[in-house]
């Protein structure tokens, strides 16, 4: 006598589902405020190479520095308390009013009247930028099918290059044009605000979070949705009891620790040499003989790159797995950032400026496919987010600690610099979970690790 199979969970039914229209929806719809984030943190560069350049309220060097790094002060703690509120009123709610305090601020740093304001803007600007990301991911994560999960987050990351490419264009045609043109770039920046709202109503809220919330008829709903997008005639699902959030301490849990200790090396090491060399790309290359309008053309060229490097990531994540592919993309990083050290003439600074931006941007893509897979769904954006804001510190640290490895051994030493860290977040990425093709559900270790004491 066959046994009777129990009814399939919501999460289940999602994760059985082919890639509809609307996931196709959901990538675009978090991809835009995606690309409208990447575009304010890729403008900062080219903000900084015009007020050098311009000796805007005569700036100096140390100044510049902290312009850039601020930001990242706020990203740290914006990762952090995003995360945490994301677990505990939503997903779609934190990214809506994220996309609407980076937009607002954004546009209030085109009105700056000094270093000091301008400072205080880009902090609030990195609030929302920080809670941003993380969330983002774990939303669309939480909807993916489990077998093209990974992929689907990779193309969701992808739309990082394209709002880095549409911060180039603007730098390449918008900032040279005047001594005021940084701030028509910036005014441009104020655009997440008003997406804002098309996030709050158009995205859907996570199954997984709704669920947890005992908010079981929202989640029925939002699976409906999918499955009618499918063609798939729905079921019903057994009833699930709400499951608290046990806070950021379960991170070093028992079953937790090793997994969280390894991704937060991965996070502060791609982070370090991340934003280390993109955020002065531009005013080294200005600061070793080129013009404005060359260096930021250069740049753009470089950022194209990026496009390239997420395509093979996405198509490697599902097929080599999740740490093979991320631990490959920190080593072709740091081949990159070497090569770029030896560079000695505008065609080699160009070609390995390609090579570590192909790299490095793939690398981000398979990170950010790992993250979300790493905590149960009570945990995931919390993690997430601490992740990301532990990352932020080296994001923080790496624009200061440029100017003194220049003044040091130069543009070499920068960049051998950076290639070091792209090897310790390779060595580290074999600490990670490898989940491909599985549920985001927990096995019974990790519950046990992420439930409350």
């Amino acid at each position: 006598m066959t046994e009777p199979t129990s009814p399939p969970t919501r999460a289940e039914r999602l994760d059985r589902l082919p890639f509809t229209r609307e996931h196709g929806r959901l990538v675009v719809g978090s991809g835009t405020g995606w690309a409208l984030d990447a575009m304010d943190v890729g403008l900062i560069s080219f903000v900084l190479a015009a007020l050098a350049a311009q000796q805007q309220w005569g700036v100096t060097s140390s100044e510049l520095s902290w312009i850039a790094s601020i930001g990242f002060v706020g990203m740290a703690l914006g990762a952090t308390l995003g995360g945490l509120l994301a677990d505990r009123i939503g997903r779609r709610q934190v990214f809506a009013l994220t996309l609407l305090v980076f937009g607002l601020a954004t546009g209030a740093a085109a009105l700056s009247w000094s270093v000091g304001s301008l400072l205080v803007f880009r902090f609030l600007i990195g609030l929302g930028l920080g809670a941003e990301l993380p969330v983002a991911s774990t939303l669309v994560s939480e909807f993916a099918p489990a077998r093209v999960r990974g992929r689907v987050v990779v193309w969701l990351e992808a739309f990082w290059a394209l709002g880095w490419t549409m911060a180039a264009l603007v730098g390449f045609l918008v900032v040279p044009r005047s001594d005021e043109g940084w701030r028509w770039a910036l005014a441009i920046g104020a655009l997440p605000a008003l997406y804002a709202a098309v996030v709050r109503w158009g995205l859907p809220e996570s199954v997984r979070f709704l669920e947890t919330r005992g908010r079981v008829d929202e989640a029925e709903a939002a699976v409906r949705r999918f499955e009618q997008s499918a063609g798939v005639a729905a079921v019903a699902s057994p009833v699930t009891e709400p499951v608290p959030s046990p806070g950021p301490r379960a991170l070093w849990a028992a079953g937790s620790r090793g997994r969280t200790l390894a991704l937060w090396v991965v996070w502060f090491s791609i982070n370090f040499a991340y934003y280390g060399a993109f955020i002065w790309l531009p005013t080294l290359l200005v600061a070793n003989g080129f013009t404005l309008t060359r260096s930021f053309g250069y740049t753009l060229v470089i950022t194209l790159a990026q496009l390239p490097g997420y395509a093979l990531a996405a198509f490697l994540i599902e097929k080599w797995g999740r740490r093979p592919t991320l631990a490959t993309f920190l080593v072709g990083s740091a081949l990159g950032a070497g090569l770029f050290a030896a560079a000695d003439s505008d065609t080699t600074i160009l070609i390995t400026g390609m090579v570590l931006s192909f790299f490095n941007l793939g690398a981000w893509g398979a990170l950010y496919a790992v993250t979300p897979e790493v905590y149960p769904t009570v945990l995931r954006a919390t993690g997430a987010g601490a992740a990301a804001g532990f990352g932020r510190l080296a994001s923080i640290a790496a624009p200061l600690c440029v100017p003194p490895l220049v003044a040091a051994g130069g543009t070499g030493l920068v960049f051998g610099t950076f290639a070091a860290f792209f090897v310790l977040g390779a060595l580290a990425t074999w600490g990670l979970p490898e989940l491909r093709g599985r549920s985001l559900e927990p096995d019974p270790d990790r519950a046990a690790a992420a439930s409350p004491r």
